[in-house]
């Protein structure tokens, strides 16, 4: 499996798109906001020939939307995320404006097609993602683990070093401190973990060092 990545918006988001040898991809967190960085996205995509299976998010925060509708419209397919998130989508001009960002157009509300649950398997060509919930940094946060290569698409959850934050709205401190001692701590430690922000990371490096989940 192939993993490209990108880093999109003032915000500093990893867009990742996955694909093999079918040609299949997918899309994680298309994140894109400029008219450059949308054309850079498509264009990778286009360039190989691939064909879109699924456009997923780990979170429905709106600095991980701004590319969604336009593989849409693109591509003609939906979004999958959990649904816990799905109220998200209706105060998006509070979001901004906490950010600074009031003047943003918000027209980017995406349309839903399917609803990930815990254990649900995400395939594209001959690969495996496994959905697993996550909430704390937001109701709904997954994260998408692909046991056969090693990799943990992390989103906003664990970072290098660091949890995501839980101040906003539905998040959850012991939730997500829990979680990742349970369900990700429990992972192989040359797990790879590639974030929604920042570099990657490994699950024993952050079981070790991390100063918020770590057990060093």
């Amino acid at each position: 499996m192939k993993i490209k990545i990108f880093e999109f918006n003032p915000l500093g988001v990893n867009t990742y798109v996955l694909s093999d040898a079918s040609k299949e991809c997918v899309v994680i967190d298309a994140a894109c906001f400029y008219a450059d960085e949308r054309e850079l996205l498509l264009n990778y995509i286009l360039d190989h020939d691939f064909v879109v299976k699924h456009v997923i998010n780990t979170h429905l925060h709106f600095d991980h939307l701004f590319g969604v509708n336009m593989l849409a419209s693109q591509f003609g397919i939906t979004l999958s995320c959990h649904q816990a998130d799905e109220f998200l989508l209706e105060n998006i001009p509070a979001q901004l404006k906490l950010f600074g960002l009031p003047n943003v157009n918000t027209d980017f509300k995406p349309d839903i097609g399917r609803y990930l649950h815990e254990g649900d398997r995400i395939h594209f060509g001959t690969q495996i993602l496994e959905v697993i919930h996550l909430p704390g940094h937001s109701p709904g946060s997954v994260v998408f683990y692909h046991k056969a290569e090693g990799v943990l698409f992390s989103g906003d959850a664990l970072f290098h070093s660091g949890i995501g934050r839980t101040d906003l709205a539905g998040g959850d401190y012991d939730l997500l401190v829990k979680g990742i001692q349970t369900k990700l701590f429990s992972l192989p430690e040359e797990t790879r973990v590639y974030a929604g922000h920042g570099p990657a990371t490994t699950i024993g490096y952050e079981k070790e060092h991390n100063p918020f989940v770590g057990e060093g």
